[in-house]
């Protein structure tokens, strides 16, 4: 199978269900957003830091691969079969958070991004996630999106947040404060 087909080489694309629409598409920004993040978790999932959360990283990466499938699925196309975000999606990721901030000395301070390559590695994940939940947001406003995307990429860079904490703690990295000019 070859990789190549052309048929995008006049900028557009397929959604699943065959209808074509351009690139520069919001709902194309958006399901490719999802997919930059995707990317960016699989680099955390490579950060030796993470080898403990090797399979909570995998399973991020294949809600985000639904979330794609979601978002590139033709609006109202049922015979399309694409597999199906749940509640209790959401729910993993809050049990993992729980389970971290337990761990976690409480936050008095917003915390400036970085301060190790891994930490920082999640901090971009995080704002790319943010990003993606904006265009979600903003396609939302053109057609109705299942709320459980938008609330999984919410939850998720709450995630992304916890896991920056935890990684500069297990790292042994001190948390810069910000701290505003006045």
């Amino acid at each position: 199978m070859k990789i190549y087909t052309k048929t995008g080489d006049q900028g557009t694309t397929s959604l699943f269900g065959g209808k074509r629409v351009s690139k520069s598409d919001l709902r194309i920004d958006s399901y490719g957003t999802v997919d930059e993040l995707n990317s960016y978790i699989g680099l955390l999932r490579d950060q030796e830091v993470n080898e403990v959360r090797k399979d909570v990283l995998i399973e991020i990466q294949d809600r985000l691969f639904t979330i794609g499938s979601i978002l590139a699925t033709e609006p109202g196309n049922a015979k399309v079969k694409i597999p199906a975000l749940a509640e209790n999606d959401i729910t993993y990721l809050e049990e993992e958070m729980d389970a971290m901030d337990a761990k976690l000395p409480p936050m008095k301070f917003f915390v400036l991004p970085g301060g190790h390559p891994s930490v920082s590695f999640g901090h971009v994940a995080r704002t790319v996630c943010r990003r993606a939940e904006r265009l979600v947001i903003a396609l939302n406003h053109q057609e109705t999106i299942d709320s459980l995307v938008i609330k999984y990429l919410n939850r998720l860079s709450d995630y992304l947040f916890m896991l920056c904490r935890m990684m500069a703690q297990e790292l042994k990295i001190q948390e810069t404060p910000w701290k505003a000019r006045m």
